[in-house]
């Protein structure tokens, strides 16, 4: 593993699959101008609208995001997250994917939200994603790059899930991924406390692409994409206003901090 900038990116999605995917390509020429090698895209990146419409177009949506994916990676040389998107799943619903594509456009790892949004928030919005979800029936996957590193996939709510994290920390991760469309009314209170939390616990790097501002309806999330250390310092934050959050990725900073603090060969019950 070397030393590199890692981007998480901030975007403000719409039900046009279009659009999000050129806000997208600017993003990430944006990152990869400011040096990163690993771009992370947020949860919904391609599309985020009403679930009918989701899933009435999720067809189209899956081919375009993974065509979209592969196609980014090998014109910039970068690997890539898609943080979210709906690839359809039997019964008429869909497995919200989150997938790792390599610089040469092939897949590296693929992972089905577990974890599915059934709130009622108390803004008195009611979120309901396991009406057009599948539940993903894995734990998350573990890809080894000797570049870039030991990574772990999850998408947002899976955050309020330490288990998962401990099982990737378990299996060698040194960076958890969290891409996420935090709600807003959440996200003020619990987002970055939480990226802290799984970081801090885990000795890893966090990195949460996020989305911000409205999206349709009364549909509004938090923003602050964010990067942070094993030692739970905030290394950047991109705020409320699309963009990209920007950080280095330490070899040296983890084996520091684990070193400090060896709590994971501390465990009692593993």
């Amino acid at each position: 593993m070397k030393s590199y900038l890692a981007a998480a990116v901030q975007m403000t999605s719409l039900p046009e699959l279009q659009k999000n995917l050129v806000q997208a390509e600017e993003l990430i020429d944006l990152a990869v101008r400011r040096g990163a090698e690993l771009v992370t895209l947020p949860e919904n990146f391609s599309f985020m609208g009403e679930e009918e419409d989701k899933i009435a177009q999720a067809e189209t949506i899956a081919l375009h995001s993974e065509k979209f994916l592969k196609t980014m990676t090998q014109r910039f040389q970068i690997t890539i997250l898609g943080g979210g998107f709906p690839v359809p799943a039997e019964g008429g619903k869909v497995y919200n994917t989150c997938l790792l594509v390599g610089t040469n456009g092939e897949e590296l790892a693929r992972y089905q939200k577990v974890h599915l949004f059934d709130v009622n928030v108390p803004d008195g919005i009611t979120y309901r994603e396991s009406s057009t979800v599948k539940a993903g029936e894995n734990l998350p996957p573990i890809y080894a790059s000797p570049e870039l590193g030991t990574m772990g996939l999850s998408v947002c709510y899976d955050v309020r899930f330490p288990e998962l994290y401990r099982h990737m920390s378990a299996k060698g991760a040194d960076i958890l991924f969290v891409p996420a469309a935090f709600t807003a009314y959440t996200g003020k209170d619990h987002w970055k406390v939480l990226l802290q939390a799984r970081a801090i616990e885990n000795t890893c790097y966090a990195i949460a692409p996020a989305q911000t501002g409205r999206h349709y309806g009364r549909r509004q999330t938090h923003g602050h994409a964010t990067i942070v250390d094993p030692w739970g310092v905030v290394l950047a934050d991109a705020g409320d206003a699309p963009g990209v959050a920007i950080a280095e990725i330490n070899p040296d900073r983890l084996e520091q901090v684990r070193r400090q603090m060896p709590s994971l060969q501390h465990r009692v019950f593993a």
